[in-house]
């Protein structure tokens, strides 16, 4: 065993381990270190109940892009994950892995080929994942080890905990097509519960959190698995059009209502100076998410400054019109890090018609994952 086997297997297992260790905090509702009643071994190993499939799926994911890659001989890593564990609150205890291409790749259809295969396996086990955790939902009174002082309003608690408890700071899951048909004609409806407590559920946690980043991967930008099969299935010459223009249309959803025209009062508001610098600040950071698009400043600073105008024309129509702001940081890192392009490739043949479907099935899977507001801080 090399030492670079050596050190993707520490990583797992160091990923292992702190993906438990969020599980059993997501579980119960409270963390392992500086807590009045901190968690212990038992909830640890409860843990696994969560650490288990979201890496699982996780897995499925990372491996089928590394034997698409194997099936075309082209030179790739085992995976490497990613632990990360906050330990003073609520983490998923990692940032996912990767696997590094190790060589040049010149052909579209490789592309396409290694791009697909891990979404596509890892949404196949996500769903089967979600399928089992809808259709053996515990009964109620699970919530109930959870939260023990509900257990006196019996099996009504959600009429009276919800009315009169500050519920500020908890995240809710945000729905999305599969997650909204599983909730509907898989979940038993006496058994469903409150969205304020789903994210106990360590299956329902997992196979959601895996239909969340299955979507991130399929958005078709860039060199996401999703720009991949969209630069196969149109090739580079159109791709250079469409990756910028979808690029522009989220980064103009994500930020959509963090500044509306009504918060600009010269004359009435004492805070305008201070909103207006923030509103500079904004303007600059979408400069740096379009800073790669094109090599001429003014053109990112167009483009950033056309999102603003756009955002702010929307939000004068339609005032209660919000994008998702946690998409900003995703934003930058797919504009300022990863890239908007898709690099060229010499072998630029069209795919055969069943790719093609693959490809335009894959996108499918996109729209049925994607969540317009996938976390909700209430």
């Amino acid at each position: 065993m090399t030492r670079t086997h050596l050190l993707q297997l520490f990583l797992f297992v160091l990923t292992l381990i702190t993906t438990t260790l969020s599980g059993a905090e997501w579980m119960f509702g409270n963390i392992f270190i500086l807590a009045d009643n901190p968690l212990g071994w038992p909830q640890f190993w409860q843990g696994f109940q969560f650490s288990i499939p979201f890496l699982g799926i996780l897995t499925v994911h990372e491996f089928g892009h590394y034997f698409a890659a194997k099936a075309h001989r082209v030179k790739v890593t085992l995976p490497y994950y990613i632990p990360l564990w906050f330990g003073l609150g609520h983490s998923i205890g990692t940032m996912g892995a990767f696997i590094r291409i190790q060589e040049l790749i010149y052909s579209r259809k490789k592309y396409f080929d290694i791009g697909i295969a891990g979404p596509l396996a890892g949404f196949v086990v996500a769903v089967g994942v979600l399928w089992y955790g809808f259709a053996n939902l515990p009964t109620l009174d699970y919530i109930f080890k959870i939260h023990p002082d509900y257990q006196k309003y019996g099996m009504g608690f959600a009429r009276v905990v919800y009315a009169n408890k500050d519920m500020s700071g908890q995240i809710l899951l945000g729905d999305n097509l599969l997650f909204s048909f599983f909730k509907t004609y898989v979940a038993d409806p006496t058994r469903l519960p409150p969205p304020q407590e789903i994210v106990h559920y360590p299956l329902i946690l997992a196979g959601y959190l895996a239909l969340f980043f299955t979507s991130l991967n399929l958005i078709p930008i860039g060199q996401l698995d999703g720009g991949h099969i969209l630069y196969g299935l149109i090739g580079n010459r159109a791709h250079r059009l469409v990756s910028p223009v979808l690029f522009w249309f989220f980064v103009a959803y994500a930020g959509l209502g963090l500044f509306k025209p009504t918060d600009f009062n010269p004359v009435r508001d004492p805070d305008y100076w201070q909103k207006m610098s923030y509103l500079g600040l904004y303007i600059f950071f979408l400069y740096l998410c379009f800073s790669r698009i094109a090599n001429d400043a003014r053109t990112s600073w167009l483009l950033a400054l056309s999102v603003v105008v756009a955002q702010l024309l929307v939000s004068f129509g339609w005032p209660a019109a919000v994008g998702y702001e946690g998409f900003l940081v995703f934003a930058f890192l797919l504009g300022r890090v990863l890239g908007v392009y898709h690099p060229p490739t010499q072998d630029d043949k069209p795919l055969n018609w069943q790719r093609r479907a693959l490809g335009w099935f894959a996108l499918l899977v996109f729209v049925l994952c994607f969540s317009a507001k996938p976390f909700i801080v209430t």
